[in-house]
């Protein structure tokens, strides 16, 4: 795989707030956001998390600040951006990767499990992006929420999540709408199936891994770098016209899926 596919310096004098920064796909975003020469926020509950991911960003030669906060409390997300800005100067991009999943049927789903998915995934998104806009609309800038393709078919054991990441996919269509008179683009990206990540690695048994990849048109599983590309892309004046756009990043994997016949 082509690893070097940006300019260099693509993002050189952007500041980017990324929450849930630390592991997975969003701690792969930050360190590409990084890599392109952005300053890097990297935003979670517990500092303990993120200071390692900043700390290889810093030994890789990049700028990096672990920042402690809660997306679910908007005095704290408040606070985490003033940080951020008060250390950084000023804020371009925004984002929201934080969230919350498991795997459980509708019937068995407490509200209190119901609701905390939802405020993580999809208030904790509205209140990172509420908590940037008066720092992002002073020159314009890129929001980039983290959605999913759960929702767009009936995801058993996932109501929850599935129920939020459609939260997310219309608050990032509204904003969009909303805010792009303030230069502020506002777009979101889906992962599908990614290969190395702790969920997938937690969550699927070999027998169906297989199975899975083989109704991938593609005949692969996404990796996090799959996502940093596509990212990368949305937050670069490459697409400064492209602007409430979920952009489904899953090897075509939930349109075979929606398919009354199989591949075979």
């Amino acid at each position: 795989m082509i690893e070097h596919i940006f300019a260099d310096n693509l993002l050189a004098g952007r500041v980017a707030f990324v929450t849930g920064g630390g592991t997975g796909i969003t701690g792969g975003v930050a360190r590409a956001l990084a890599e392109a020469g952005a300053r890097v926020a990297l935003v979670s509950r517990k500092r303990e998390h993120l200071e390692p991911a900043a700390e290889r960003i810093r030994a890789g030669g990049g700028a990096a600040l672990a920042v402690a906060a809660d997306v679910r409390v908007y005095g704290e997300v408040e606070r985490a951006i003033a940080t951020t800005v008060e250390q950084f100067g000023r804020l371009d991009i925004i984002v929201n990767g934080a969230a919350g999943n498991f795997l459980c049927r509708a019937e068995e789903l407490s509200p209190n499990g119901f609701g905390t998915v939802v405020d993580i995934d999809l208030k904790g998104t509205f209140n990172v992006c509420r908590a940037a806009f008066d720092e992002l609309k002073k020159r314009g800038g890129a929001i980039l929420n983290i959605s999913a393709t759960l929702q767009y078919l009936g995801t058993q054991m996932q109501a929850h999540a599935a129920a939020a990441k459609a939260g997310v996919d219309s608050l990032t269509r509204t904003l969009a709408v909303e805010w792009g008179g303030y230069q502020i683009r506002t777009n979101a990206i889906a992962p599908g199936p990614i290969e190395d990540t702790e969920g997938m690695k937690r969550l699927l048994v070999p027998a169906l891994k297989d199975k899975l990849r083989h109704r991938i048109p593609v005949r692969r599983f996404g990796r996090i770098r799959d996502i940093e590309h596509a990212a990368l892309f949305l937050c670069s004046d490459a697409a400064s016209f492209i602007n409430g756009a979920i952009l489904v990043v899953d090897g075509g994997q939930w349109l075979a899926t929606s398919r009354l016949l199989s591949p075979e």
